[in-house]
């Protein structure tokens, strides 16, 4: 039983690999990326592409979801079981 939960726990090669990798972007990325896509947003909106801007606008919630995903592998590190 406590094998198949060591197993069920633990993360897959691919996952491991993202995560190494954006663990070496500072978070102020992620940060500036939904800044920058509200900027371009109201920028849209201003020259009148109302649909555009709405679809750019949007961009900002998931970038900042990543950037929390980012803070969360950096502080937590990679799969604790695996060490």
């Amino acid at each position: 039983m406590d094998n198949f939960k060591k197993q069920s726990l633990t993360e897959g090669q691919l996952a491991k690999k993202i995560e190494e990798q954006t663990a070496k972007l500072p978070s102020t990325v992620f940060l500036s990326l939904a800044f920058g896509s509200m900027a371009f947003s109201l920028a849209l909106k201003l020259m009148g592409k109302k649909h555009d801007a709405l679809f750019v606008g949007q961009w900002a919630a998931p970038f900042l979801l990543l950037g929390i995903y980012n803070k969360i592998v950096k502080t937590q590190g990679h799969d604790e079981l695996d060490n």
